[in-house]
């Protein structure tokens, strides 16, 4: 087997093994986007319903349209999933229902690997068991912390005390690979977030312009879970203000709430492209960088419409800087050090951190003019 066969082999037992609990004899839908919408390369559904297929998984590839918004899946869908027993999404569609319902015994997952690239990289092949307890750990971290603190050389600065997360599962359908831990409500946070030079939306509703470029680095100042303003040049503070304007209008949606919070835990996320080439893109593949940290914001309720994102956030939990400088450091975690242990492709992935999140040289420059 060549080495690009053996990473596909290795992806292949993560995602349909490790992560779907599929063996011979089981049932799969693998729902794929049009080819041409280029959110998902068409590539990495078709390899992974052949290569569920020739493990005797009786699977089933569907087609379905990209929608701006949705309410939740048509009867026709939900009945095919609910026939299976398991549904991954290559497709948007996946994203935008995470936080709603499904019909009942209904298993399914959304691949944030857009291509086959990041499927067969560390981020899809090191063991999603291992990144799933180190999101409960770090969960459990936060919710009895006494205080958390979040800054960056850009000039975050916020603070606020440990949080209950609401349970053990903050979504309804499955991350792969897991890439966050559960969103920290904002309500007891107050300070302020660096922007990287742009504002984007969630993947919950999808608008035009889904990326709002912004020309310098503007602080978003917040407490108790409100935006109360926008600082720094004078006409990107005007361009965030009236993308809030325009945003929570169309939706008829609270304009500055701040709901939530939370970053990347998994090393192996890179995205290669700049940012600014394709906004839409990247909101949907960068994030489960520990180089990322990211807001839910317009919108009282989970993930918002607009997303702040930080750069090279440091995230200190009663003192401890489980993030430093983008960098998240899982030994400092009760647990961690045994997640390592139990998993060496984890730890590899750890000590050789991706550091392309689309941001390059030239575009941290400008933010930081």
């Amino acid at each position: 087997m060549s080495a690009d066969g053996a990473a596909l082999g290795a992806a292949m037992d993560n995602l349909l093994g490790h992560c779907a609990g599929l063996s011979a004899g089981s049932r799969l839908v693998v729902i794929r986007e049009r080819a041409s919408e280029r959110f998902y390369d068409p590539a990495v559904a078709e390899a992974v319903a052949r290569m569920a297929a020739e493990r005797d998984i009786h699977t089933t590839l569907c087609d379905v349209p990209f929608c701006e918004e949705v309410s939740g899946l048509d009867a026709e869908l939900a009945d095919l999933m609910a026939e299976a027993d398991c549904t991954i999404f290559f497709a948007r569609l996946g994203d935008q229902v995470r936080f709603r319902a499904l019909p009942k015994s209904t298993r399914a997952i959304v691949s944030y690997a857009l291509d086959l690239d990041m499927l067969t990289s560390a981020f899809g092949t090191a063991h999603f068991a291992a990144f799933v307890k180190l999101k409960y750990a770090i969960d459990a971290m936060i919710e009895t912390a006494g205080e958390i603190r979040v800054t960056c050389p850009r000039g975050t600065d916020f603070i606020g005390p440990g949080v209950a997360l609401g349970g053990k599962q903050d979504v309804s359908i499955i991350r792969f690979p897991m890439s966050v831990f559960a969103p920290v409500p904002a309500a007891g946070f107050a300070g302020r977030a660096a922007l990287a030079g742009f504002l984007v939306g969630t993947g919950s509703r999808y608008y035009s312009p889904y990326g709002r470029a912004l020309q310098r680095r503007i602080i978003a100042h917040f407490a108790s879970g409100r935006l109360t303003g926008f600082t720094g040049d004078a006409h990107d503070v005007r361009a965030a203000e009236a993308h809030y304007d325009d945003i929570s209008a169309r939706f008829d949606i609270d304009r500055n709430a701040v709901h939530s919070w939370h970053a990347g835990i998994h090393p192996g996320c890179a995205f290669r492209s700049p940012v600014d080439a394709d906004f839409l893109r990247w909101s949907g593949g960068a994030f489960g960088n520990p180089r990322l940290l990211h807001f839910h914001t317009c919108g009282a309720y989970a993930p918002g419409e607009i997303s702040w994102n930080i750069l090279d956030p440091t995230v200190r939990i009663d003192g401890v800087a489980v993030w430093e400088d983008g960098r998240l450091h899982p030994e400092r975690v009760p647990g961690g050090a045994q997640i390592l242990a139990d998993y060496p492709c984890a730890a590899a992935a750890f000590a050789e951190p991706e550091s392309e999140v689309g941001f390059n040289t030239d575009y941290i420059q400008r933010i930081d003019a």
